[in-house]
C-alpha cells in the first residue's frame, strides 16, 4: 500500500520536472522573447538580449547565483532583482531535489517489484492524477492568469520580493507577462502530453505484466495490510 501511494505521488513529480526542463533552455526562451518583443522593451539589441538571458539562465541552473551580468559596463539587474533571482534558484533547486527523490522512488520501487503489474497500475494512476491536475491548473491560468501567477509567487516567495516596475526594471522587461503566459501554456501542453503517454504506456505494460506473471498477485498481501487490496 505504501509503495503504491509513493509511486502514484512520484509519477507526476517526475513528469512535471521533465516538462519544465524542456523549456528551461536558451532556444525556447529566446524564441518566446522574440515573440514578446523583448528587444524593444529593454532597449537592447537582439544580441545583447541573447547574451544577458544566457548569463541569467546559466546562473540560475549552474550557478553561482550572482546574476551580475552587465551591458556596456552597467549592471542589468539591480539588487532587488538579483535577490529575487537568487530566491528563484533556491525554489528551483528545492523542486529539483523533490523530482530527483521521486525518480529514485520510481526506480527503486520498480526494481523491488520486478516490474509487477501493481507498480505499473500505480504509475498509470499517477498519470491520471496529473491529467486532472493539468486540466484544473490549466483552466485557472487560462482564465485567471494574473491571479494564478500572483498566487504562485505568494506560495513560493516572501511578500514584497517579487514586485517590479516594468518601466525601469529589466527583469520584467526580459521576461514580460506575454512570455510567462505563453510559456505556461507550452509547459501545460507538454505536461498533459507526457501524462497521457504515461497513462497509455503504463496501462499496456501493466496488462502484459498481469498476463505474463499472474502469480505476482500472490505476493501482493506482503505489500498491503491484512484484508486490504492493492
Amino acid at each position: 500500500m505504501i509503495g503504491t501511494v509513493l509511486v502514484v505521488l512520484a509519477t507526476p513529480c517526475v513528469a512535471v520536472a521533465v516538462a519544465v526542463l524542456l523549456f528551461l533552455n536558451p532556444i525556447w526562451v529566446g524564441f518566446d522573447q522574440g515573440r514578446s518583443d523583448v528587444a524593444q522593451l529593454t532597449g537592447y539589441t537582439p544580441a545583447q538580449v541573447s547574451q544577458v538571458t544566457g548569463s541569467i539562465l546559466s546562473d540560475l541552473v549552474f550557478g553561482p547565483p550572482n546574476f551580475d551580468v552587465t551591458v556596456n559596463g552597467a549592471p542589468v539587474l539591480d539588487v532587488h532583482e538579483r535577490s529575487h533571482m537568487a530566491d528563484v534558484r533556491n525554489v528551483l533547486m528545492d523542486l529539483g531535489l523533490v523530482a530527483l527523490l521521486a525518480a529514485l522512488i520510481l526506480v527503486a520501487t520498480g526494481l523491488a517489484s520486478r516490474g509487477a503489474w501493481w507498480f505499473w497500475r500505480a504509475v498509470q494512476a499517477g498519470g491520471k492524477v496529473l491529467v486532472c491536475g493539468v486540466v484544473v491548473v490549466g483552466l485557472a491560468f487560462g482564465f485567471f492568469f494574473d491571479q494564478a501567477f500572483l498566487l504562485f509567487h505568494e506560495i513560493f516567495f516572501a511578500p514584497g520580493t517579487y514586485m517590479f516596475d516594468v518601466r525601469t526594471e529589466k527583469l520584467v522587461q526580459l521576461f514580460p507577462d506575454q512570455f510567462w503566459s505563453e510559456t505556461s501554456v507550452a509547459i501545460a501542453v507538454a505536461v498533459l502530453a507526457l501524462a497521457l503517454i504515461v497513462v497509455f504506456a503504463a496501462g499496456r505494460v501493466a496488462g502484459r505484466a498481469a498476463v505474463a506473471a499472474p502469480t505476482s498477485r500472490a505476493a501482493l498481501p506482503a505489500l498491503t495490510p491484512p484484508g486490504g487490496s492493492q
